[in-house]
């Protein structure tokens, strides 16, 4: 694969500050790609942007806080992408929030709440406002992270939405299917040396975990097999 393989793509990614997401951003860039960088995390955002352009030039900054985000938002995200960009080749889903690990008997009513929203209602949310741009390509692709061993106990929201996530994904490529011109993944990178990993468990040793760069490679391939 040329260093320029996906120059003629433009690709949004959320949760871009840091971790997976701004890895995936550096692993797209460095084959050309023109990437769109989405967080609510402004400093991190500029982070991953200063090291994104070393690879491509064509990066922008997009903040955007999902728990608050209105359908208008996302509407309006779209538009910015369309008369800026003139296009969107694919849609990747890295933002997640690890809400409360606790019995349901114990469960915080607001965390639950926004947990679920930001990692499920949110991705359904602006996956609904990019599919019109998306369809507008040949080949396009929209990939979601998710998180296979969490359907058990006390991971609560973030395990419920997880597996809603995987539920999302496979009625949209059903639906898409006949279309055959976008493709949908989900993508479980497993354990990760992340600040995530180190919140979800605190004890845990991390050296022997694959990197934020090490798994990036999976959200490459898919990319690959699009493109």
């Amino acid at each position: 694969m040329s260093s320029a393989a996906l120059s003629d793509n433009v690709i949004l990614i959320t949760g871009a500050a840091n971790g997976i997401g701004a890895a995936v951003a550096r692993a797209y860039a460095a084959e050309g790609a023109t990437i769109i960088l989405l967080d609510k995390d402004v400093p991190g955002l500029e982070k991953t942007y200063d090291a994104v352009v070393v690879s491509s030039m064509k990066t922008a900054i997009y903040p955007l806080d999902l728990k608050g985000a209105s359908v208008n938002d996302y509407t309006d995200l779209v538009n910015t992408i369309e008369t800026h960009f003139g296009r969107l080749d694919a849609l990747v889903h890295c933002a997640a929030m690890l809400g409360q690990l606790a019995p349901i008997e114990h469960q915080d009513p607001t965390t639950w709440s926004e947990t679920l929203h930001i990692n499920l209602t949110a991705p359904f949310l602006l996956t609904k406002a990019c599919l019109p741009l998306l369809k507008k390509q040949q080949q396009a692709a929209i990939i979601f992270t998710t998180d296979q061993h969490k359907a058990k106990a006390y991971w609560a929201g973030y395990g419920i939405s997880k597996a809603g996530i995987e539920t999302l994904a496979k009625q949209l490529a059903d639906e898409l299917e006949t279309e055959g011109r976008i493709e949908v993944h989900c993508i479980d990178p497993g354990k990760v040396k992340t600040a995530f990993f180190s919140r979800a468990f605190p004890a845990a040793e991390q050296h022997h975990l694959p990197s934020p760069d090490d798994v990036s490679s999976l959200y490459l391939s898919a990319i690959k097999n699009v493109y």
